[in-house]
Order: C-alpha cells, then structure tokens, then sequence
C-alpha cells in the first residue's frame, strides 16, 4: 500500500483543526469532538443559537471537499481499499467507541489532551495502541 506525506498540508490541517478547536472553545465552551456535536444537533432543536456553531462546524465538514474542488480544479483524491462490508463494520465499531468512550477521537485526541484531561489520555492511548495492533495485524498476519 502506497501513500503519499505531505508535510506542509498535514501541518495547516493540523493548525486549522488546532485553530478551530481553540475558537469553539473559547467562543462557545464546546468541545471540537464530532461525536458530541452531532448528538447534540440531533436530539436539540437545531435553530437555537447555541447550537449554530455547531451546525457550521459540521456544514464545514461537508463542504470541504467541494470548496476544494472549486479552489484547484480537482476533487480531493482519496483510495479506500475496503469493501463496504468492512466499512459498514468499521463504521459501526467507530460508533460504538464513541458512545462507549464517551467522544470521539478529536473530542479526546485533540481537545481532551490539550485539557490534560485523564480520561482522555486514557481513551487516546486506546484507541492509538488498538489503531496500531489492528494495521499490523492487516498488513503482516492476514
């Protein structure tokens, strides 16, 4: 499997998740985890201005690509390698992390951390180390 680093959009990808963790935050005491942004999106009443930033914030979500495409020309490129079987598996394992974990992994890798939150030490150490395992185990043993 071949993949493609790229440092300096990897670093403004970081800074731009880092910027708007830090803006949510300090503007509306939300957590940047996705998992809890859409729950909240999905149980409350959506037109309430404490929700909005969260509703722009999953609209940037899905906009990305296309303003992308609008700004060079081309779609992202992107190669899954799975069937949907195993994405529809993934997916719901995902899911169900969250909901066990209590977040996501941007809500605990990225805003919990910068918190120095246990919890969220614990749960990234989790989910990193059962990252790794599950990459070796589908590259070397299966």
């Amino acid at each position: 499997m071949e993949t493609s680093f790229t440092p300096v959009l990897s670093l403004l990808g970081g800074g731009l998740i880092g910027v708007s963790a830090v803006l949510l935050m300090g503007l509306n005491g939300k957590i940047a985890g996705i998992s809890g942004i859409l729950s909240r999106l999905l149980t409350k009443d959506i037109g309430g201005a404490a929700e909005r930033p969260g509703l722009f914030f999953v609209l940037g979500l899905l906009l990305a690509a296309p303003v992308w495409m609008l700004v060079t020309g081309q779609w992202p490129q992107q190669t899954i390698s799975a069937g949907p079987v195993a994405l529809i598996i993934a997916g719901l394992a995902v899911g169900y992390g969250s909901v066990t974990g209590n977040g996501c992994t941007s809500g605990h890798g990225v805003c919990g951390l910068s918190r120095l939150s246990g919890r969220s030490m614990v749960a990234t150490a989790t989910f990193m180390s059962t990252a790794a395992i599950t990459v070796f185990v589908m590259r070397h043993v299966i």
